[in-house]
C-alpha cells in the first residue's frame, strides 16, 4: 500500500496543546470511504481530514472531512487546519492572499495572513441563518437552562449546516464555573436536531472580547475544545442583532479552558454580512501513514 503524508495539529493555537486537534491525510487519492471512515475512527481525533487534487480551476485542492463517526459537510477547524497543512507541504500558493478549499458546502475561499508561526487562516464560513429564536422557559430549553444565569439576548436556534443553540450567560464568571446538565444538553440535541448547547459571556480580558464553551449533546456527549464553526454560527447571531463586541466585525473568542486547552479563534464579519472564523496552526506530528 502506498505511504502518504500524514500531520497531527492543533488549531486555533499558539502552542501546541492550546487548541482543537487534527490528523490530515494529504495525497488521499486512492482511499474509498469506507478506508478514510476507518482511518478517521482510529485517529481518534475530533475530525481527519483527507486532502485530494481539486476538480474545479476555482479551488486549490478539495478536502473530505471526518469525524470518528461519519462524514462531516463543513467544520471550521478542519478547514483552517487542512489549508495549514496544504502550505506547509507546498501543494498550493495564495493567490492574492486567498486559498479556496472545495468540499461538501461548496468551493470556500480561506483568507491567509503572515507567515511562519504568526501565520493566520481564516475560512469563509458557510452562511447561518436564525432557525428560531426562543424563551428559557420553552419546555426544551428549561432543564438545560435551569442552572445557568442569562445575559441580554434571548436563546436562539441557529443553522449554518450544523444547528447551535447559542445562549449569552449573565458574565464571564459564570460561564467558566457553569457546570452543563448533560442529560438534558442530549435531549436538546436530539429533539431539535442539533449539536447541542453553545453558551457565552462578554469579557473584560485585553486579548478577547467573548469566553464560549460548546456542549456538544449528540451523538456524543462533550465539551468542544475549540470550534470555528459553532462560533461562526454565534459571530452571525450577534450581527443579526447588532449585538457584535467591536465596531468593525473584528474580534477574538476564548474557548477551551474548562477541558485543559487555550484556544484563541478570530472572528471577522464583512461589509456583505460574511462570516471568517480562523487564527493560528500549529505543527505538532509529521510523518507517513500506511494504511
Amino acid at each position: 500500500m502506498p505511504s502518504r503524508p500524514y500531520l497531527q495539529l492543533d488549531v486555533f493555537a499558539d502552542r501546541p496543546g492550546a487548541g482543537n486537534p487534527l490528523a490530515v491525510v494529504l495525497e488521499a487519492q486512492g482511499l474509498d470511504d469506507d478506508a478514510m471512515q476507518a482511518i478517521a475512527r482510529w485517529t481518534r481525533l475530533p475530525e481527519t481530514t483527507f486532502v485530494f487534487p481539486a476538480t474545479t480551476p476555482d479551488a486549490d485542492y478539495r478536502l473530505r472531512i471526518f469525524s470518528p463517526r461519519r462524514e462531516v459537510p463543513f467544520a471550521g477547524h478542519p478547514s483552517v487546519g487542512t489549508a495549514h497543512a496544504v502550505l506547509e507541504a507546498a501543494l498550493a500558493t495564495p493567490r492574492e492572499g486567498l486559498l479556496v478549499q472545495e468540499g461538501i458546502a461548496g468551493n470556500l475561499p480561506l483568507r491567509v495572513a503572515g507567515s511562519g508561526h504568526a501565520r493566520t487562516i481564516a475560512v469563509r464560513t458557510p452562511r447561518a441563518r436564525v432557525a428560531e429564536v426562543a424563551d428559557a422557559a420553552d419546555p426544551r430549553l428549561r432543564d438545560a437552562l435551569a442552572a445557568l444565569p442569562l445575559g441580554a439576548l434571548p436563546p436562539a436556534l441557529m443553522d449554518g449546516g450544523r444547528r447551535w443553540w447559542l445562549a449569552e450567560l449573565r458574565d464571564e464568571a459564570t460561564l467558566r464555573s457553569a457546570q452543563p446538565d448533560w442529560e438534558a444538553i442530549g435531549r436538546l440535541a436530539q429533539a431539535t436536531d442539533s449539536m447541542g448547547l453553545c453558551v457565552f459571556a462578554r469579557s473584560d480580558d485585553p486579548v478577547y472580547y467573548l469566553a464560549v464553551r460548546a456542549f456538544v449533546g449528540a451523538p456524543g456527549q462533550f465539551e468542544d475544545a475549540a470550534s470555528g464553526a459553532a462560533n461562526a454560527t454565534l459571530a452571525a447571531w450577534l450581527a443579526s442583532r447588532d449585538a457584535l463586541p467591536s465596531p468593525d466585525g473584528h474580534y477574538r473568542i476564548s474557548q477551551g479552558r474548562e477541558v485543559g486547552h487555550d484556544a484563541i479563534i478570530e472572528l471577522f464579519v464583512d461589509a456583505d454580512g460574511e462570516v471568517w472564523s480562523g487564527g493560528r496552526v500549529q505543527t505538532v506530528v509529521s510523518g507517513q501513514i500506511d494504511w
